[in-house]
């Protein structure tokens, strides 16, 4: 598998936010998002095995993983074993994804953290995974001005969304702005800030 990096940090996003965690970047993506801030990730990375990465993961401190890129899933096999070897070694695990490649196989074995592609990225998700996401699961909207907020919540109008929801601004957009959007369409949703941002960490 090409993994970009592997470095321990604290989760900046989703439901693990704050937690102390594991990151294994897999390295080339489907998409090319206007507001990316892992291009790097693209493409290139460096060919390990399954056995290399467990390796690595074993040396850091602490269980929590989290499965990242570029889009993992474009690996998917390769992640599904190394999934299969986190489960038997007691370690949580969650994958981010775009919501282009179906992710149920994956299921079993870590939680989805499934990120619905607004507008202003210039890029679409698959809206018919939705159906697939699980109370365990969780959905992402990053966005970056008024336009991707009645685009999140067109989607969660019309999609059944059985995890939790959470809309994120894009770096740089007017913060206080998406949160009183959220606040006056009371949308089902937790506003999150990136925390990895504001600490200047990955």
């Amino acid at each position: 598998m090409f993994v970009s990096e592997i470095f321990r940090s604290l989760q900046g996003e989703g439901k693990n936010q704050g937690r102390p965690c594991t990151f294994i970047r897999l390295a080339g993506c489907n998409l090319r998002c206007a507001w990316c801030d892992t291009s790097y990730a693209w493409e290139g990375g460096r060919e390990m095995s399954v056995t290399e990465v467990l390796d690595r993961v074993w040396l850091q401190n602490g269980k929590q993983i989290c499965i990242t890129g570029g889009e993992p899933l474009l690996q998917s096999a390769e992640v599904l074993e190394l999934l299969k070897k986190f489960s038997l070694h007691g370690y949580s695990v969650e994958i981010e994804t775009n919501g282009t490649r179906d992710f149920r196989d994956m299921q079993p074995y870590a939680s989805i953290c499934m990120d619905v592609k607004c507008p202003s990225s210039g890029e679409r998700s698959d809206l018919s995974l939705l159906s697939r996401i699980s109370p365990r699961d969780c959905v992402k909207f990053v966005v970056a001005d008024e336009d991707d907020l009645l685009y999140a919540r067109a989607v969660m109008s019309q999609c059944e969304i059985r995890g939790e929801v959470f809309i994120s601004p894009v770096e740089g957009s007017d913060y206080r702005a998406i949160a009183d959007h959220i606040v006056k369409e009371n949308l089902p949703v937790r506003f999150q800030v990136q925390l990895h941002k504001i600490l200047g960490v990955k």
